[in-house]
């Protein structure tokens, strides 16, 4: 992404982002623009920004692709979420599953809530209608007074899945590279032109436009690295162990600096699946096999599933220790019931929110 000084804007054609086809904004020199453009697309000036030497740890909680959550008792399960003092919420996508669709879950949840903040572990682009969704998001962002956290993925490698979404697996990346850059052009509420391999637009303005929509993206291979340092604004990788995520984020920040970008410091976070007690049960068989699939290269695969909240917390705390600051928790084993899920969720924010802290 190239860098710009929102000072010095050009008034008939702004580039935005790397982008697959072309891009354009329409005239629109108001102050307003400009500072909308600059949050939203995100421009440095490397020799301007502080870095804060600490940054704020938050925690919040994950429903996993498998959640039974998908009724009446969910809005129980959001409110305890809140009362116990998460910072947040994420929903998984799985259309061929029993987990809710996450913009719909989302939106429910931000009507039933006033402070928690919400996400998607992960949402997938590619097969969507860029326009359409950006406009979801921005009105869900606005409405909910900034609380949502969008992550977006290119989805999982599974033939029902790409059937349900009518995307070939190896179209996935370039579809989704498009459509990020048209989103955020859509949510900067200027005019815009755009001719690219699948959307062509001429003069297009999508309102409401937030005031600030910070893109997290998963992944740890080298091709989702280089993505993050080019497109997102955070990282949210899961199945990762702290080695991992210091070597990926090194990854990441050279990419970004070679397309003149930087994130935050505190955008850095991980999805980290866990046990939380014996009672939870052992991890599932399934799981098990795909620990091994997934991360060959490792002695021992069960370091990324922490069992037992000591562990958890001990994880957590080693992830801190090398620049993370955000997490999704993820109970493998979730609770049969919506009594079991309060028990659990109360012990949760007894185990980790301590770990919580301020920046400095």
């Amino acid at each position: 992404m190239r860098g710009l000084d929102a000072n010095r804007l050009p008034t008939a054609e702004v580039q935005p982002a790397r982008t697959n086809g072309t891009t354009k904004f329409r005239p629109e020199p108001d102050q307003e623009f400009r500072d909308r453009y600059r949050r939203t697309m995100h421009p440095v000036d490397a020799t301007a920004r502080a870095i804060e030497p600490t940054a704020k740890v938050r925690i919040g909680v994950g429903l996993g692709v498998r959640t039974w959550l998908h009724g009446p008792e969910f809005g129980e399960v959001v409110d305890a979420v809140e009362s116990l003092a998460f910072d947040s919420l994420w929903l998984s996508e799985r259309i061929t599953g029993h987990a809710p669709d996450p913009i719909i879950a989302m939106s429910y949840a931000a009507g039933r809530t006033s402070r928690l903040k919400f996400g998607m572990s992960v949402l997938v682009i590619p097969g969507r209608n860029p326009v359409v969704l950006a406009k979801e998001l921005a009105t869900l962002a606005v409405m909910s007074g900034g609380r949502l956290l969008p992550a977006f993925g290119l989805g999982v490698a599974d033939g029902r899945e790409h059937q349900a979404f009518g995307v070939v697996r190896t179209e996935r990346a370039t579809w989704f590279d498009e459509a990020l850059t048209v989103m955020r052009a859509c949510w900067s509420g200027a005019a815009f032109d755009h001719h690219g391999e699948r959307f062509h637009y001429d003069g297009l303005v999508v309102l409401p436009a937030p005031k600030r929509l910070d893109v997290w993206l998963g992944g740890i291979a080298p091709s989702e690295l280089r993505r993050v340092g080019r497109l997102a604004d955070g990282w949210l990788p899961s199945f990762v162990t702290p080695r991992d995520v210091a070597n990926g984020r090194r990854v990441i920040e050279t990419v970004a600096a070679e397309h003149s970008r930087q994130i935050e410091t505190d955008h850095y976070g991980v999805l980290i699946p866990f046990v939380g007690d014996a009672q939870g049960g052992p991890i599932p068989d399934k799981l098990v096999a795909g620990l091994a699939k997934r991360r060959p290269d490792l002695d021992n695969p069960w370091e990324l599933v922490p069992v037992g909240w000591s562990a958890l917390r001990s994880t957590i705390t080693r992830f801190v220790d090398v620049g993370t600051t955000k997490f999704v928790i993820v109970n493998v084993n979730e609770p049969l019931t919506v009594d079991a899920w309060l028990t659990h969720l109360r012990d949760a924010a007894d185990a980790v929110l301590p770990l919580e802290t301020e920046a400095s």
